[in-house]
């Protein structure tokens, strides 16, 4: 693996471009991409288009934690939310019929009121952000962190009945979706 990096360190020097300077660009695009992501799930007015537009929300939080270190959390997110919690949500816009009748409003009256307040909250973040200092590493930065292989063991030793109720009830409500979007034929 180190000889593909290596072989991928030269290319990029050989054209003039750092390692950092790459890795700042793919994280800035990343999250500009994700950020209009987001904007479509709000924005578009096809419920299941802001299911895809979400999911794509969510994979793209995913790859911001990699660029964190955080292999475990983008794996989770994957697999938790755009996996799981996604498609569960496409299955519910799937199974409920009269979803794009044209008797649901699909305008909000307090777009106004709503983007107005996402901007203050907007600038007091920015704001809370600039005015406190952010140190690299804190008083927990010396702690030695539970690798992947301890976290899999336990959730498959010691947490394995919690998990395996945790599938049990996602499998309830997706059947429960079924059972309730079905329509009777008579």
């Amino acid at each position: 693996m180190n000889g593909l990096i290596q072989t991928l360190n030269n290319l990029l020097n050989d054209f003039g471009l750092y390692r950092e300077f790459v890795i700042k660009a793919s994280f800035y695009f990343i999250a500009a991409l994700t950020c209009l992501f987001a904007f479509m799930v709000v924005r578009s007015r096809d419920i299941f288009h802001c299911a895809v537009f979400l999911a794509a929300t969510l994979f793209g939080v995913a790859c911001v934690y990699l660029f964190l270190n955080a292999e475990f959390l983008a794996a989770v997110q994957v697999l938790i939310y755009v996996g799981a919690i996604v498609t569960l949500f496409i299955f519910a816009i799937m199974l409920t019929t009269k979803i794009h009748d044209k008797a649901i409003k699909q305008t909000n009256r307090q777009a106004l009121i709503g983007g107005a307040l996402a901007l203050v909250l907007l600038s007091s973040l920015i704001a809370i952000i600039n005015r406190n200092p952010w140190k690299a590493g804190g008083p927990g930065a010396d702690r030695e962190f539970l690798g992947l292989g301890e976290l899999g063991k336990s959730l498959m030793s010691t947490y394995a009945l919690p998990f395996e109720v945790i599938s049990l009830i996602l499998l309830a409500a997706l059947v429960g979706a079924i059972v309730i979007g079905r329509t009777y034929k008579e």
